[in-house]
């Protein structure tokens, strides 16, 4: 009778070491050293799935994980997407992981008054897309931040960017304020474009707006710096003055060479830019021009803008600019 007990006592803590062993290889820490993606493709079995994470080292075996999964894991099925698997996970977790929506998130920005010329190196420079592209159409975009999956096409991106744009556009048009300068959606978005390149501050968007569209509907040449730039820089920054001979060159985009708008947009508007062009501003000035604040005093009349500019002219040289 002893020697039944020790051996059933031998037998049971046998079990218990048993059971430890198998919890603490489904629950424990896992073999990962350091943190990695993991792409599952659509249709992926956990057979798959569980031979890839092996292979990434986040498993140690593709077999015993099948097993314990079956196991002590629920039925719900893994789902496609790109994981984050931080090191040391438990093969329990990596299952949750795997079952659940905690994809990765990928996403691609395009700021405010970007020239597509940018739009088109930010996605040639974001990893994880795919293909190549052409530079896209000048104002097609609407800046924002996108989403996208590894192995998406940028050619899709573009794609998804542009349709906003169009959508966008489409509505915001349709709302529009009787009597504006402008007349087509198309006229919209260039003006919108010089609005965008002429103020970064968001205060000052419908007065811009309201300075261009009344230079429109009387005439006057718009005068607006950022198109001088746009044939010699493709809306690039050009980093020093603009060089004198610029300012008097006709072409189809200099508004100091010309009465009306440019031949096309001269980046790419933001939402803002493109409601402040189709609300502007109630006012009858026809001039701005820096404050030193980052921001613009604007004028009805020639003589006040000269005032302006004359203390403009008197802030830079007090301040060295």
């Amino acid at each position: 009778m002893r020697k039944l007990g020790c051996l059933g006592l031998i037998l049971g803590l046998a079990v218990i070491a048993g059971a430890f062993f198998v919890v603490q290889m489904w629950g424990g820490r896992g073999p990962l050293a350091h943190p990695i993606s993991v792409a599952i493709a659509p249709g992926s079995s956990l057979a798959s799935a569980s031979v890839q994470l092996e292979k990434a080292g986040a498993i140690s075996s593709a077999s015993n994980f099948r097993m314990f999964a079956k196991v002590f894991g629920s039925d719900a099925p893994i789902k496609a997407g790109e994981y984050r698997i931080p090191a040391h996970l438990s093969q329990a977790d990596i299952l949750k992981v795997l079952q659940g929506t905690k994809t990765i998130q990928r996403f691609v920005t395009i700021p405010e008054g970007w020239a597509s010329v940018q739009v088109k190196d930010a996605i040639d420079k974001t990893t994880g897309l795919t293909g190549t592209i052409s530079v896209p159409a000048e104002g097609s975009i609407l800046p924002d931040s996108y989403a996208f999956q590894r192995g998406d096409t940028r050619a899709f991106i573009v794609k998804r960017m542009q349709s906003v744009m169009t959508r966008y556009l489409a509505k915001a048009w349709a709302k529009r304020q009787p009597g504006i300068a402008v007349t087509t959606p198309e006229q919209a978005l260039i003006l919108a474009s010089i609005v965008e390149k002429e103020t970064g501050k968001p205060s000052e968007r419908a007065m811009v707006a309201a300075v261009y569209s009344n230079r429109l509907k009387q005439g006057m040449k718009l005068q607006a710096d950022p198109t001088i730039l746009y044939p010699h820089t493709a809306g690039r920054a050009l980093g020093r003055r603009i060089p004198g001979p610029w300012v008097s060159e006709v072409n189809e985009y200099n508004t100091y060479a010309m009465v009306g708008l440019p031949k096309g947009p001269i980046c790419n508007p933001g939402r803002a830019s493109i409601d402040a062009v189709l609300d502007p501003a109630k006012t009858n000035a026809l001039y701005f021009v820096a404050d030193g604040s980052g921001g613009h005093v604007f004028a009805d009349t020639l003589e006040q803008h000269n005032a302006n500019v004359a203390k403009w002219r008197a802030y830079r040289a007090a301040n060295g600019i």
